[in-house]
């Protein structure tokens, strides 16, 4: 029986579920992690605990590492995928609350909300202090549109708003599906932007890129809007720029380090909430849930849908490549074979890397070349030999080639 550690707290139907499918379930947050993770074929987290490649290291028995989240910077993915461990996440499951969270952070920054309530509670009845702004015919621009970020589009364009967002993953066929104009680049944005909100993910190339530098820019006074991740902006570079009057303010509900107790707390202009984005009795219920789906699936063989270090192909896809699947377990078979006594989890591993990591944002379909290398082919040429087949099927001419390699 597989044994799964539930690390941090998640919806308890997604407990059940796991144990209604025959898996043994630990929910355990105090014990020694670095001496507990060999026991477990996976493990369950959320955002705070750390999966290192160190302890990835200890995991001799892991298959997958579930996020009962989105974002996945907490997890070493490379170390995990070097080890053919699956990481799977729940993009899902917090889009609509961090949407509305961040629509709401945006409300609360341009009519002064939070300080207004403030100061009412102290007895202090001050209108002409706290006047704001209209959100109406003013520009939002979005950087990183992928799910959360498209949702807030869709509801700053309901409030009147003009949008505009760059992201290089996401296709031009729906940017104009949701009215937001496409910018080409970050920079476009920030010339054009009177209000900036952030929904990037984590890597090398984002981390403390909205800086300095980005400021410069920026519209004098923009403001700034990130419930995405903390360390996407240097403090100290907006800590100076809000001083100076380049940025007229910010709406916060990440930082570099939480809990967080530093400077920007001391601002007026500053609005801030403990990390609350995901943080809805219905996001934590979907999380628990989805995740556990995938975890159950990756211990059973399953497809891991939400799989974010193995290539995933659609339905649609895994109809007309069906006709692969024989010949792609050939070769698997031929490469165990190779492999001369290899562990089964070397093998995975190598196959891991030739094929992923890949990124878990929108995918044109149009684009997809392979998924081992020399085993399948690209997908209009599949359908096009789909389409061959069943016309020799019926008779036509020109009959039909072999479906794959």
């Amino acid at each position: 029986m597989s044994k799964v550690l539930v690390r941090e707290e998640i919806a308890e139907a997604g407990i059940r579920l796991l144990r209604e499918r025959g898996f043994e379930v630990d929910v355990d947050g105090d014990s020694d992690l670095d001496e507990a993770i060999g026991r477990y074929d996976a493990i369950i987290v959320r955002s705070a605990t750390k999966v290192t490649a160190d302890l990835i290291g200890r995991a001799d028995n892991l298959k997958v590492i579930g996020r009962a989240g989105v974002g996945i910077d907490n997890v070493d993915v490379e170390a995990a995928t070097r080890r053919g461990i699956v990481v799977a996440n729940a993009p899902e499951s917090t889009v609509i609350s961090a949407a509305e969270h961040t629509i709401g952070l945006l409300v609360a920054l341009t009519r002064n909300i939070p300080q207004a309530h403030a100061a009412l509670k102290q007895g202090r009845w001050e209108r002409k202090t706290y006047g704001g702004v209209e959100l109406a015919d003013k520009t939002l621009g979005v950087l990183g549109f992928g799910r959360i970020g498209q949702q807030v589009a869709r509801r700053a364009a309901g409030l009147g708003m003009r949008v505009v967002a760059y992201d290089p993953f996401v296709s031009r066929e729906r940017f104009r599906e949701l009215g937001v104009e496409r910018l080409e680049n970050d920079a476009d944005v920030y010339a054009a932007a009177d209000f900036l909100t952030l929904h990037l993910p984590l890597t090398n190339e984002t981390r403390k890129s909205i800086n300095a530098e980005a400021f410069g820019k920026m519209r004098d006074g923009v403001r700034i809007v990130n419930a995405a991740r903390g360390a996407l902006v240097d403090e100290d570079d907006l800590l100076a720029a809000l001083k100076s009057g380049r940025v007229g303010g910010a709406a916060l509900d990440v930082f570099s380090t939480e809990p967080y107790s530093g400077p920007l707390l001391e601002l007026d202009n500053v609005v801030v909430t403990p990390h609350l984005a995901a943080s809805t009795e219905e996001a934590q219920d979907r999380a628990g849930v989805i995740i556990a789906e995938q975890v159950a699936a990756a211990l059973d063989g399953g497809l891991v849908s939400n799989a974010v270090n193995i290539p995933v192909i659609g339905a649609e896809d895994l109809e007309v490549l069906g006709a692969c699947v024989h010949s792609a377990r050939r070769q698997a078979r031929a490469s165990c074979h190779g492999a001369r006594g290899r562990a089964r989890r070397g093998v995975a591993a190598d196959l891991l890397r030739r094929t992923g990591p890949v990124r878990h944002q929108v995918v044109d379909r149009r684009r997809l070349e392979w998924s081992l290398p020399g085993t399948l082919r690209p997908a209009g040429e599949l359908r096009q030999r789909a389409h061959d087949r069943s016309r020799a099927r019926r008779g036509d001419p020109g009959g039909a080639q072999p479906f794959c390699a």
